[in-house]
């Protein structure tokens, strides 16, 4: 129904929750969810499906909250995606399926990641109507082990497909929880735990078993896992090698990775010292250098740890920020200083190694480089220095070295250390298979999981094969 116009997802004011931890965006109501269902043209093409690293079934999963369904809605999604109240808050909609809805030419395409999200928290708020039952029960078992290793999106999409496909499956876990860079990575305010907990247990229903504080490659190794009897191993740690700048500095007290401070932040439940005894030191003036998601969580979080002044310091435009348009608004709304064009050239510190200030130098953009974008190039004589206390560097993260360095017969790319597979999602290791950011360096969540349900699928025909 064209006339009916989007409906905008209700938030938090920025003056209340700027200043706690409590999740920002509220979610649709049953009457929003069902008017902006109806303004689905139910495209016989489905060009929004397209777009869906997982393959739902878009416009039949909106067709049935349009009748009220929402029920049906949630068994629609759950046919291909495992975690839909996490990818309903994570996931970029916008240059995914709502960029290849029809309705995007009006600049105004079907909500489709809060239409996602507001089903699987229906579900939630009423057992026993949706699908959280254990689905594995009425798959034939398969009689082979396999396992899996890193509980991030991947590892969890992959174990959950895998036990639906019969397989017994166990994941290991390196941390206490489950999540991997859902739980350390991602702000309360964005990703409540509550909800990581639930769609984990939701894994664990289809007869998934996880065994936490297992670090593969040391506790076990891979060879010990098919010792163990395993037949096939799905490889799901991620990206947790942080990047730096490569500027003077960068070893001062105050300075920190993104992963290092939002692991104390989420992980660790720094924001919520005393209670918890992880204190992170802040100051009044904090500069996260870089753009992305990971960098404007940061800074969020930093305002909310208290810091008078809050910045994102990246070398391009705005226009070229490779954040989400929503968590770029919700920063600025929350008072975050954008210093766009901006690139630090070095980090001062006191007498006692403590960052003191950050000089800096203004940038114009060029011709576009291999990314696509304009390249960054300096302004002669625009160097200028700032007092700050605290910088964090959020410009991306590389493959988690651990499982390659201590494996032999797994074969990494040589310029940044991911994981080779083959179009099967197969690693140089006979059986052992690998997927998302440790085989492409980090992405988003949502692609991890397309890449952990392919896997899944290429281990079933796998061991098919070998029966």
């Amino acid at each position: 129904m064209a006339n009916i116009p989007r409906q905008k997802q209700p938030c938090r004011e920025p003056s209340g929750r700027s200043r706690d931890f409590k999740e920002v965006a509220l979610g649709f109501t049953p009457e929003q969810a069902v008017l902006e269902a109806k303004r689905c043209m139910s495209c016989k093409k489905k060009p929004c499906c397209n777009g869906c690293p997982v393959g739902i079934d878009i416009p039949g999963f909106i067709e049935l909250i349009a009748k009220r369904d929402f029920a049906g809605a949630a068994r629609k999604i759950k046919e291909r995606n495992n975690l839909p109240a996490i990818c309903g808050r994570v996931c970029p909609q916008e240059i995914q399926c709502e960029f290849n809805c029809v309705l995007a030419a009006r600049k105004e395409p079907i909500a489709i990641g809060a239409l996602e999200r507001f089903v699987a928290d229906w579900e939630a708020d009423h057992p026993g109507q949706g699908d959280r039952v254990n689905v594995a029960a009425a798959v034939k078992d398969r009689g082979a082990k396999v396992a899996v290793v890193g509980a991030g999106p991947a590892g969890l999409t992959a174990a959950a497909d895998l036990a639906k496909y019969g397989y017994m499956v166990t994941l290991f876990e390196s941390l206490t929880s489950s999540g991997g860079v859902l739980r350390y990575g991602i702000p309360e305010f964005r990703l409540p735990k509550t909800i990581l907990d639930r769609e984990t247990e939701y894994v664990k229903s289809l007869g998934v078993e996880i065994r936490y504080n297992i670090l593969i490659g040391r506790t076990i190794t891979v060879e010990g896992l098919f010792k163990d009897g395993y037949r096939a191993v799905f490889i799901g740690t991620g990206a947790g090698l942080p990047n730096f700048l490569g500027i003077p500095g960068e070893n001062l007290n105050g300075v920190y990775s993104a992963n290092e401070f939002l692991t104390r932040v989420n992980l660790m439940h720094a924001y919520e010292f005393p209670v918890y005894k992880t204190p992170v030191r802040i100051g009044e003036r904090v500069a996260v250098v870089g753009a992305g998601n990971t960098a404007m969580d940061c800074v969020r979080v930093a305002k909310r740890l208290g810091a008078k002044d809050a910045m994102i310091i990246y070398r391009r435009s705005a226009r070229e920020a490779p954040a989400r348009r929503a968590e770029i608004e919700h920063a600025g709304e929350e008072g975050i200083e954008f210093r766009f064009l901006t690139a630090p050239l070095s980090i001062e510190g006191s007498d006692k190694g403590e960052v003191r200030s950050m000089t800096c130098m203004k940038m114009e953009l060029g011709e576009a480089d291999s990314s696509g974008r304009r390249r960054p190039l300096p302004v002669k004589g625009s160097e200028y220095t700032m007092p700050v206390d605290t910088v964090i560097i959020a410009i991306g993260q590389g493959p988690n070295p651990l499982i390659p360095l201590t494996t032999k017969g797994i074969n990494t790319d040589p310029k940044n250390g991911e994981v080779v597979v083959d179009k099967d999602y197969m690693t140089s290791m006979k059986g052992v298979f690998a997927g998302g950011d440790i085989t492409v360096g980090e992405g988003t969540v949502i692609a991890a999981m397309g890449a952990g349900k392919r896997a899944a699928a290429a281990i079933d025909r796998y061991l098919k094969a070998l029966t």
